[in-house]
This record gives C-alpha cells, structure tokens and sequence, in this order.
C-alpha cells in the first residue's frame, strides 16, 4: 500500500478525482461481469475497492493541506 499512496501523493487534486471515476466505473464492470462469468482472479474486486480506498484518503489529505493554506493565506 505504502506504493500507491506514493504514487497517488504525486499527482493534483484533479487527477485524484479522475482516477476515483475510473476506478468506480472499473469496480462496476467487475461486479456485473462476476455474476455472469466469474474472473481467474477472484479477489480482483476486493483489490479495486482497497485501491479506491487508498485513492480517496489521498485525496482527503490533499484537500485538507489546501484547505489549511489557504487559511494561513
């Protein structure tokens, strides 16, 4: 995990919100497409929401700094 949130402590706030998009509609697919044929990798959805989890306190975090400068400011 501590890969991700590297990688996701990198990007803007807008991409963190692009990325979170993406990853929900990925989640979505996945779960329509296991009732029907279910993947090789079964924990692959569980994998996605970890993911998103990471993803959306990341994302919390930035907003919170930028909130905090620009009260300071």
């Amino acid at each position: 995990m501590k890969k991700l949130t590297k990688q996701y402590q990198d990007k803007t706030v807008k991409e963190l919100i692009q990325e979170t998009v993406i990853l929900k509609e990925e989640i979505a697919k996945l779960r329509l497409s296991q009732k029907s044929a279910p993947a090789k990798d079964t924990n692959i959805l569980m994998k996605k929401r970890k993911q998103l989890a990471v993803l959306l306190t990341v994302l919390t975090e930035k907003k919170e700094v930028e909130s905090l400068q620009n009260k300071k400011i």
